[in-house]
C-alpha cells in the first residue's frame, strides 16, 4: 500500500532552515572566553539540529600550547545540554582540532594554510573557510594582513571571494577615525561583500521579530509615524557590573560598548522605512538612510540631550555590591561611565518630532532589554463626565531579554458596574506559545555567516554614520565636560536621568515591574 505522506503547511515550509554548506570555521582566540561561553556551543546546537553536515570542521588557533585532545575537552566543558547523547557529542568534538602560533608570525600562517588543507581533503570543504576574530580589535589588521599575505583571504575573483567569510566582534573602532582605518586594514585583504561584522543583540529572536511585526502585519505600519506614536523608549538594563570584563570595559565604558551598535542597531530597524525586499542589502539599505536622518547629538546644549552615569555601592537582589572605581581591574580614578541615556530626534516625514528615549546602564535593579512604542491618547474622551478625561496610553513592548514576547495594553470594560474600565495586557511570551526557549543569538548568525546571509550584519557605513552620531558626545566625555554621575547600584533610573525624560511630561517605564 502506499504511503501517507503528512501535509506540510505552508507556514511550515517558510520556517525550513537552509543547513551550511560544507565550510571549516577558523576562530582565532580560541582559547578565550567568547569561543568557550559562546561559539562552540552554538555550533554544537546546529550540529544536533542538523544543520551543520559532516562536510564541517573547526580549527581554534591560539597562543596557549594545546593539542587537539586538550582542547576538545576544553570544547566538552562549553557543552552543557542535558539532551545530548554520548554519540552525539564524540561525533562533534571530533571535528574539532587545534595550532598554536603568535598572531604577529607570518610562520603561524604557514602552518594555518598547511593544516587547513590537510582538513580540506579529509572533510572535503571545497575550501569554503569562516574566519571569526575573537581576539581584541586592535589585532584584526594583523590577523587580515597575515591572512592575506598567506592567500587565505582570497580577495580574488567572486567565486573565490564567496569561499572566505570574515566575522569581527565589537567594537569595530572607538571612534571614526579608528573605525575607518581599521576598515582599511581588513579590506586590503578582504572585500566587504565577505565581512561580517556581528552584533549578538540582532540575533536575539525578538529583534529580528521587528521586521515581521512591522511589514508582515497590515495593522500596525499605517500607524507608525508621528501622527499615532508619542515616543519611543528603548531600555537596555543589566544588573551585572563589568564582571571579567574590566580591562575592555574600563577603556569603553556604556556609550562605546552598547550605544553605538547594540542601541543604534534597534533604533534602525524599529524606525526604518519598509525595505523594496528581505534582502540584505535592502534591509541594510535602508537602515542607513535611517541613521542618517538622526539628528546630532548636542551633549553641551542648555536642555542636554545625553547623560552619563557612574555606579557607586548600593544593594541588588539583597546583596550588597561595590562601586565600579572598587572593581578588580578598574583604575580607581576612572572616568568611565556604565550609564548612558539619551534623546534622539530622527528628522524625516515619519519620525518628525517623536522623541526616542535610549538608556543602558550597569548594576542596575535588573536585566531587561525591552523596546516599548507608546502611542497617543485618544484625542477626546467620551468618559470625560465620570471622571475618566485623561485615557492611559495604548503601548506595545517587544521582550528582547528575558521572557522573550511581545505585549500589547488597551482599555476594556471590567466586570461591575458599566463605568468599570482598566488596562489590560494582551501578552505573547515565545517560550509558552512555542514550548521551548527562543535560541542562543550566537546560533543564527554563526549560521547566516556560513550560509551567506549578510542581513543581521552590520555595513561599513553603518559604523561610520553610529561613530559620526557620538564623536561629538565622545569628545565631550574626553574633555571633562559630561562627567558621570553617581548612581547607587540596584536602582532602577536617577534624578539627572530622570530630567531627560520628565523635562518633556513623560516618565521612563519602571524596570521592577516588568515581568
Amino acid at each position: 500500500m502506499p504511503q501517507i505522506q503528512p501535509s506540510i503547511s505552508r507556514q511550515e515550509l517558510l520556517c525550513a532552515e537552509t543547513p551550511a554548506a560544507p565550510c571549516g570555521m577558523v576562530v582565532f582566540g580560541a582559547s578565550g572566553d567568547l569561543a568557550r561561553r559562546k561559539l562552540i556551543a552554538s555550533l554544537f546546537e546546529l550540529y544536533k539540529r542538523q544543520l551543520l553536515g559532516e562536510q564541517f570542521f573547526f580549527l581554534g588557533c591560539g597562543r596557549k600550547h594545546l593539542s587537539d585532545d586538550d582542547y576538545r575537552n576544553i570544547a566538552a566543558d562549553s557543552i552543557s545540554d542535558s539532551t545530548t547523547t554520548p554519540e552525539q557529542l564524540s561525533s562533534f568534538l571530533e571535528k574539532i582540532y587545534f595550532i598554536t602560533g603568535a598572531y604577529d608570525d607570518a610562520a603561524f600562517y604557514e602552518d594555518i594554510a598547511g593544516r587547513l588543507a590537510e582538513l580540506d581533503a579529509k572533510y572535503n570543504t571545497g575550501g569554503n573557510h569562516v574566519y571569526y576574530f575573537a581576539v581584541p580589535p586592535a589585532i584584526y589588521g594583523t590577523i587580515a594582513e597575515h591572512l592575506g599575505n598567506a592567500g587565505l583571504s582570497c580577495k580574488g575573483s567572486p567565486e573565490c571571494r564567496r569561499r572566505a567569510k570574515l566575522v569581527v566582534e565589537k567594537p569595530f573602532g572607538r571612534d571614526l577615525k579608528s573605525a575607518i582605518v581599521l576598515n582599511e586594514q581588513i579590506q586590503n585583504h578582504f572585500s566587504e561583500s565577505q565581512i561580517y561584522r556581528i552584533d549578538h543583540y540582532l540575533g536575539k529572536e525578538t529583534v529580528q521579530n521587528i521586521l515581521m511585526l512591522r511589514f508582515a502585519n497590515a495593522i500596525f505600519e499605517p500607524l507608525w509615524n508621528r501622527n499615532y506614536i508619542d515616543h519611543i523608549q528603548i531600555t537596555i538594563a543589566e544588573s551585572l557590573g563589568v564582571e571579567h570584563r574590566a580591562g575592555y570595559y574600563d577603556r569603553s565604558g556604556a556609550l562605546r560598548d552598547m550605544f553605538q551598535n547594540h542601541m543604534l542597531g534597534m533604533v534602525g530597524l524599529v524606525a526604518m522605512e519598509p525595505p523594496a525586499s528581505f534582502g540584505a542589502d535592502h534591509i541594510r539599505d535602508e537602515k542607513v538612510k535611517l541613521l542618517r536622518s538622526i539628528r546630532p547629538l548636542e551633549p553641551g546644549a542648555d536642555e542636554p540631550t545625553v547623560v552619563a552615569g557612574r555606579y557607586i555601592a548600593g544593594q541588588i537582589a539583597g546583596r550588597d555590591v561595590c562601586a565600579y572605581r572598587r572593581e578588580e581591574g578598574v583604575a580607581p580614578d576612572s572616568t568611565t561611565e556604565t550609564f548612558v541615556a539619551a534623546k534622539v530626534f530622527v528628522d524625516n516625514w515619519r519620525w518628525k518630532g517623536v522623541p526616542f528615549y535610549l538608556r543602558t546602564g550597569k548594576r542596575l535593579a535588573k536585566r531587561l532589554t525591552e523596546i516599548a512604542i507608546t502611542f497617543k491618547t485618544v484625542p477626546h474622551s467620551m468618559f470625560a463626565s465620570i471622571g475618566l478625561e485623561d485615557m492611559p496610553p495604548n503601548v506595545l513592548v517587544l521582550k528582547i531579554q528575558p521572557n522573550e514576547g511581545i505585549n500589547l495594553s488597551f482599555q476594556a470594560k471590567r466586570p461591575g458596574s458599566k463605568t468599570c474600565m482598566s488596562t489590560l495586557t494582551m501578552n505573547f511570551n515565545y517560550a509558552e506559545v512555542f514550548g521551548a526557549e527562543a535560541p542562543e543569538a550566537y546560533q543564527r548568525l554563526l549560521l547566516d555567516c556560513m550560509v551567506g546571509d549578510q542581513t543581521l550584519f552590520t555595513r561599513q557605513d553603518d559604523v561610520e554614520i553610529s561613530w559620526t552620531l557620538l564623536d561629538p558626545v565622545l569628545n565631550v566625555m574626553a574633555r571633562g565636560e559630561l562627567p558621570p554621575f553617581d548612581y547607587p547600584a540596584g536602582v532602577e533610573s536617577f534624578g539627572h536621568a530622570d530630567a531627560l525624560i520628565e523635562a518633556d511630561g513623560r516618565k521612563w517605564r519602571p524596570i521592577l515591574e516588568v515581568e
